[in-house]
């Protein structure tokens, strides 16, 4: 009976083992949203049996992102999910991972090589087009199609930022929000602080404008923040951004900001972990995967504060 037992946990143990799986996660750089995003990623894991979950942020560096991804091909790790902030550095890293044989998941970021990516590489993220139209939707409407607007921009670089940007293009060459004219548009870097520092510029300069339409909702509030040190009635200017941030929503309830679009870091999370999963399993997974946005208001943010993301 006893022999019995020990070899019954023998092979209990060994197909525990077999069934482990590693999964290794590169960030570009933290910010807010990667943060909630990471968080999302190790509760989808935890969530799953036998699945570890190692995290490196690159700091901002991408030779030590690619560094990351050499040391997970060295490890046979047995699947990546890297979280780049330059969608052009895609075929780099898809040549890493391709060469080491390891499943890549791309999150949030889309990278340059997208429709020439193996089978085992897909991307998992929201779909921008959505993004930056329905703010700016939501900016024209409650400008009804008339004013002057500032645009904060995110990486120039940064697939979303470009996404995001052309986006307002779009929806302010419809009919009915023509009379809407941007003034001035700059680079704030996805950053609260530079956003706060382009804004007392242009408000220094003398630049007049009736809307802030931001890339991220990190830019929105640096924008709140110079705007009401400077006395600028909040009731006065629309201010839209972009992610649904626990600080975002605040601001919302408390009057300061207007427009806010939930890019849903919980869905992203499990999306890219259960896409890990299948592909280690040599397990088919459509090339892209996309997790709708949502329009956030002041008439629907109750619905979104207990779970901002």
């Amino acid at each position: 009976m006893g022999k019995r037992l020990f070899v019954t946990m023998a092979l209990l143990l060994a197909t525990s083992a077999a069934n482990a799986q590693t999964i290794a996660v590169s960030t570009a750089k933290l910010d807010t949203y990667r943060a909630i995003l990471l968080d999302a990623i190790k509760a989808s894991a935890k969530a799953q049996p036998g699945v570890t979950v190692t995290v490196d942020d690159a700091k901002g560096d991408s030779q030590t992102q690619l560094a990351h991804l050499r040391k997970y091909a060295e490890d046979k790790v047995s699947a990546i999910i890297v979280i780049p902030s330059d969608g052009d550095m895609g075929p780099q890293l898809t040549e890493i991972a391709q060469k080491a044989g390891i499943p890549l998941i791309y999150v949030n970021t889309e990278p340059a090589n997208l429709a020439d990516l193996p089978d085992n590489q897909v991307l998992v993220a929201s779909n921008e087009k959505e993004s930056g139209t329905l703010e700016t939707a939501e900016v024209c409407r409650l400008m009804k199609g008339k004013g002057k607007a500032v645009v904060l921009m995110g990486e120039p670089f940064h697939s979303a930022a470009r996404a995001r940007t052309q986006d307002v293009d779009d929806v302010l060459a419809r009919p009915e929000c023509q009379g809407i004219q941007i003034v001035e548009r700059q680079a704030a870097y996805w950053s609260r602080d530079d956003a706060d520092q382009q804004m007392r510029e242009w408000l220094k300069a003398g630049v007049a404008f009736d809307a802030v339409i931001a890339n991220n909702d990190e830019m929105a509030l640096g924008a709140i923040r110079a705007l009401k040190q400077a006395g600028r009635p909040m009731k006065d200017v629309v201010v839209a951004g972009v992610d649904a941030t626990d600080d975002a929503l605040a601001a919302m309830v408390a009057g300061d900001l207007d427009v806010t679009i939930l890019q849903n870091a919980a869905g992203q999370g499990k999306a890219a972990i259960d896409a890990a999963l299948k592909l280690a399993k040599g397990e088919k997974v459509p090339r892209e995967n996309y997790v709708p946005f949502e329009l956030v208001t002041p008439e629907n943010v109750a619905k979104y504060l207990p779970k901002s993301q």
